[in-house]
């Protein structure tokens, strides 16, 4: 098939070579030269695969654009940026994007980029008509509970039984909160009696696994005061 590409970015050279590149490779691309165009070309055309989006651009910067977005729709979206640092990075997956790609960037690696990205969304994201009950897909967060697979950003991960069963359910409700009551007795399966250092481990154990930082996580998320949540 024939994927659409939407790309957003003020550099009109920059919009051109990412046309070049990704026709080349039998994608259509959509150009938009700022956030409030792209909402626009998002809103008009039906089915858009995947977004490539700059962060700093007029009227309608990436940030508030992706924010947007995310409250709509799940597709791919791949950040470009000048901004290196970790917390930019950082910033820029927890607001919903699912990659980051600083520059200056080589357009070889972005096509390739490119190609990850709409591969996991083909497979595992609700753009799969027939998608399997069993799989739960979440921002690069992947779990089948029938082959007990985990994978981030397409590298497995192995987790414990315990493990499993609290990310499955954390998975299974997103942006839902448990605490760790909650989560003890669904997981656990008996009554919770000054368990909440063995909750506690076990949720520091997953998120060393699953996060690219731990310290500053974008998927499992603590609720001070009130328990956990797997974020959208």
């Amino acid at each position: 098939m024939k994927y659409n590409i939407l790309a957003a970015d003020d550099d009109k050279e920059i919009l051109n070579a990412i046309d070049i590149y990704l026709s080349n490779e039998g994608m259509n691309v959509y150009k938009a030269n700022d956030g409030q165009e792209a909402l626009e070309i998002l809103k008009k055309e039906k089915e858009i695969h995947l977004i490539i989006m700059d962060l700093m651009m007029p009227k309608t910067d990436g940030i508030q654009a992706i924010l947007k977005i995310r409250t709509e729709k799940e597709i791919p979206i791949i950040i470009l940026s000048a901004k290196s640092e970790d917390q930019d990075i950082v910033l820029g997956l927890n607001i919903g994007a699912d990659d980051y790609i600083t520059k200056p960037f080589s357009f070889i690696e972005l096509t390739a980029r490119v190609k990850s990205n709409l591969r996991r969304y083909v497979k595992f994201s609700s753009y799969k008509k027939d998608r399997d009950n069993s799989e739960i897909f979440i921002r690069g967060l992947y779990l089948n509970k029938k082959t007990k697979e985990v994978v981030v950003n397409d590298v497995p991960v192995r987790l414990t039984a315990t493990e499993f069963k609290i990310l499955t359910l954390l998975m299974e409700n997103p942006d839902m909160i448990f605490s760790i009551e909650e989560i003890y007795q669904k997981v656990w399966k008996e009554p919770f009696l000054n368990s909440e250092n063995t909750v506690a481990v076990h949720i520091r154990r997953i998120r060393e696994k699953i996060e690219v930082n731990p310290k500053k996580p974008i998927y499992l998320k603590v609720v001070w005061g009130i328990g956990y949540k797997i974020q959208k």
